[in-house]
């Protein structure tokens, strides 16, 4: 879609926008944006960089942004109501569970020695863990020889971009990121997120060992189930456009900290580095961009991981390459952590930190949605498929989210890199683009019931025929049953996505 930028700030640099406003109307404002999408109904939801930059694409789909709109105004009216629920079911599960189960629970009652679950601490374990209880990796031994193995082929490490070990390490990261900070080995860091104004940005850092590591692993965490929040993301249209780079997703900017849409000029601020210097005293430079082979460092500071996840994420990651002078680094994440995976490198290229980019091993992200538009996948190939493949996105079957936000001529978000899309048998396709790109196509409906009503028998007889590793708990089939009514939702399960890596078969191989 074409626009027309505006200078913005004194340099006169130009960009352009566009923001989607749910809140900014009501239902009878999203009927006239329907039959009259182009009128005072229609333009009250939207905010752009010069009047009319929606129109094309208002024109072009307009029941995809009024189900947008839809959806997102749904969520938002059932933001307490699902943080309440959530709530509840993980702190009743949690109680079963370090109670020993309804009969242990009971029987502690009776003895008055009941386990009250204390979020936060070791033994609280978040929605996901409860659905997916696996922690171990599939080949921990390996892992623990030494990670990158073609990589640095004199040093006989065993893993490369690719290799199912590494698939299960990321898969298995991406799981991790959900829980508490206690558990994870180098750094966790709740970032804030300056448009919801919450530290809603978890990330956390690990190494595969303390001393001269090889590997340094980077994850994201995702969207979580209960968090209106997260979901009113994944349904988002908003953009904001970097010249010479593209379009990318205004919601996955601002969860990275860089920037906020109620102030469209704070993306600029993060977009360059000439930008950034001339608003950082040189205190806060030294500490934000020092160079790569210097031997002062300063400790990330909770300034700056109020900051934003992708200044404290890249400072602890500096730190890290100087300490583990052989390691390369890998970042991950499920769902919205996977967009925040990806973006991440993408950020570092903007800003040429191309010392830290030739260390990168690789991207590995499960149920990622779209995060930007076909010039911003052009930018990143270049630096992410060439000359090696460094990104694999990891779809399974009919996940809803990989097919979010729309992808058709009126919308310009497109996918990257290379996909790999497993069906429910577990075969892994290697594809440019999953089938039913789009999710809703009627064509399609059937199937995906279909397909969803197979995945309830399936977990029946998981643990008989894969092993006990692979039964599927009462909490688990649930989702299952809900995916009877909503297939795309159940199916972005992290379950889902630890079976396709471990018991993954390629196509050509049967």
């Amino acid at each position: 879609m074409a626009t027309t930028r505006n200078n913005a700030g004194n340099d006169g640099d130009d960009f352009s926008y566009l923001v989607v406003r749910p809140e900014k109307g009501g239902i009878r404002d999203v009927f006239r944006c329907w039959v009259w999408p182009d009128g005072d109904g229609g333009r009250r939801f939207f905010e752009g960089s010069e009047e009319g930059v929606f129109g094309a694409m208002v024109l072009g789909r307009r029941w995809v942004i009024v189900v947008s709109i839809l959806i997102r105004k749904v969520i938002a009216a059932l933001a307490k109501p699902m943080e309440w629920t959530g709530n509840v079911v993980e702190f009743s599960l949690n109680l079963l569970s370090m109670n020993g189960n309804i009969s242990g629970l009971f029987c502690n009652i009776v003895r008055g020695e009941v386990v009250v679950p204390q979020r936060g601490t070791e033994t609280f374990i978040s929605t996901i863990g409860l659905l997916d209880g696996r922690m171990n990796l599939l080949n921990e031994e390996q892992i623990l020889e030494g990670a990158t193995d073609s990589v640095y082929e004199e040093r006989g490490f065993r893993l490369q971009m690719g290799n199912r070990t590494l698939m299960d390490l990321c898969i298995m990261a991406s799981k991790l990121s959900y829980e508490n900070e206690k558990m994870h080995f180098v750094g966790f860091y709740n970032c804030w997120n300056d448009f919801l104004k919450d530290s809603s940005t978890q990330v956390f850092i690990l190494c595969d060992k303390p001393k001269d590591a090889n590997l340094i692993l980077i994850s994201f965490r995702g969207t979580e189930p209960f968090d209106a929040d997260d979901w009113c993301t994944d349904f988002d249209y908003s953009w904001y456009e970097i010249p010479e780079v593209g379009k990318i997703h205004i919601g996955f900017l601002e969860a990275l900290g860089l920037g906020n849409r109620n102030d469209a000029n704070s993306f600029k601020g993060h977009h360059k580095l000439s930008s950034i210097s001339s608003n950082l005293s040189n205190i806060e430079q030294d500490r934000l961009h020092p160079s790569l082979n210097s031997e002062q460092f300063d400790a990330v500071t909770p300034e700056m991981v109020q900051l934003s996840a992708y200044y404290a994420v890249k400072h602890k990651l500096r730190r890290l390459l100087m300490e583990h002078k052989n390691a390369k680094f890998v970042v991950t994440g499920h769902s919205l952590g996977g967009a925040l995976a990806v973006l991440f490198p993408t950020v570092l290229v903007l800003h040429k930190e191309m010392e830290i980019m030739d260390r990168l091993l690789g991207v590995y992200t499960f149920g990622q949605p779209r995060v930007g538009d076909k010039q911003l996948a052009q930018f990143m190939e270049a630096h992410l498929m060439k000359p090696t493949t460094r990104y694999f996105r990891v779809v399974y079957c009919n996940d809803l989210v990989p097919r979010l936000p729309y992808d058709d001529k009126a919308f310009f978000y497109k996918h990257f890199g290379v996909c790999l899309y497993y069906d429910s048998l577990f075969t892994e396709n290697e594809v440019d683009e999953e089938s039913n790109k789009n999710f809703f196509g009627i064509r399609y409906l059937i199937p995906e019931y279909l397909n969803a009503l197979w995945e309830l028998i399936r977990s029946l007889v998981m643990g008989y025929t894969y092993g006990a590793e692979y039964r599927e708990g009462w909490f688990c089939l649930l989702l299952r049953v809900i995916g009877l009514a909503l297939p795309g939702i159940s199916a972005h399960c992290l379950t889902n996505y630890i079976d396709s890596v471990r018991l993954g078969k390629k196509k050509n191989s049967l």
